[in-house]
């Protein structure tokens, strides 16, 4: 039958996806390397799988397959994790934060010439919450592998630099467990990355650090659902776009799974085992991207890009810290 060849086809260029998925996570466990993002390992190897093998064309199928169709899947599951919320103020400060960053990256995307749509996953990426944050946003924006190769690779590094910089600043500032903790989450990109920096300062840095963070994480929603329409707008002549509102169907389902998960009825055991497979999901469909990137094509993106990550990611540290210390004033 038609649908058994199909699901042969795929076999290779899966397993092959499979594998660095599994060598990637392995890698971020290993004694030293936790807080190594798996994401980006997964696409490191990835690039480094098709200059090796010179990636066979019986792998193709396999390999699109999962960066669209299991991508989208990973997508819909991020709907399981914890939602937590910080108080409608914290809510405030975090929609006021993110939303500005976002705006002002895609600004300054189009001053620096930055094409539109690798300006828009690093504007996703460092607003809201790191490289979840770009694939999340590809699957609307449907950027090239070396867009979310680029994206994901600059953000990583700057919310490193992030883990490596706050402690210093909270000593030097002498910033509050509170301060820190509520900073920390609003400005830092990962959510590993938050926890690992904002525990140094204690568990009340940590407690509210992470809280924050996962509050900051349900902004993927909207944001999905915005640039869906900017994108789709964009697509179409002057004469024919309209207000109508297109929203992808897999956000739908995120929306739906958000919704059932914050009526607490998910067993944490079931929770807990959705969101170690969906993190091999996501590290398969980002070992797929690297397996379809150029490098050529990323020498060619320039240094640009990582001006634009790097402002960004300044504008949104000085700018929450502003807000809070203004919050905390009063």
């Amino acid at each position: 039958m038609a649908w058994k060849a199909y699901a042969i086809s795929l076999l290779p260029g899966l397993l092959l996806t499979v594998v660095i998925a599994c060598i990637s996570i392995l890698l971020s466990q290993l004694l030293g390397l936790k807080e190594l993002n798996p994401l980006l390992l997964a696409v490191i190897l990835g690039i480094g799988c098709r200059y090796a093998l010179n990636l066979p064309s019986t792998c193709r199928p396999g390999v699109q397959f999962a960066m669209k169709r299991v991508l989208k899947l990973a997508v819909i599951l991020l709907g399981v994790g914890e939602i937590l919320t910080v108080g409608p103020m914290g809510v405030v400060l975090i929609l006021l934060s993110a939303t500005s960053t976002y705006y002002l990256t895609c600004w300054l995307g189009s001053v620096l010439h930055i094409n539109r749509k690798l300006t828009q996953l690093i504007a996703a990426g460092t607003s809201i919450c790191g490289a979840s944050a770009v694939v999340a946003a590809n699957a609307v924006v449907e950027g090239s592998e070396e867009d979310i190769t680029y994206a994901i690779a600059t953000i990583t590094g700057f919310g490193t630099l992030a883990m490596l910089t706050y402690p210093l600043m909270a000593s030097l500032f002498g910033l509050s467990p509170q301060f820190f903790g509520i900073w920390c989450g609003m400005s830092i990109h990962e959510v590993a990355q938050v926890i690992a920096t904002a525990f140094q300062n204690g568990t009340a840095s940590g407690d509210l650090a992470t809280i924050t963070k996962l509050t900051r994480v349900l902004l993927v929603i909207p944001m999905v659902i915005s640039l869906s329409y900017q994108n789709s707008r964009a697509s179409l002549p002057e004469g024919k776009r309209s207000s109508y509102i297109s929203i992808p169907w897999f956000v739908l389902f995120f929306c739906g799974l958000v919704m059932i998960n914050s009526l607490n009825i998910i067993p944490d055991n079931i929770k807990a085992s959705v969101l170690i497979g969906n993190k091999f999901l996501l590290c398969m469909a980002l070992a797929a991207m690297g397996l379809e990137t150029s490098l050529g094509q990323l020498k060619r993106l320039g240094m640009k890009p990582i001006y634009l990550a790097g402002l960004s990611w300044l504008f949104l540290s000085s700018t929450s810290l502003v807000m809070i210390q203004l919050l905390t004033s009063f």
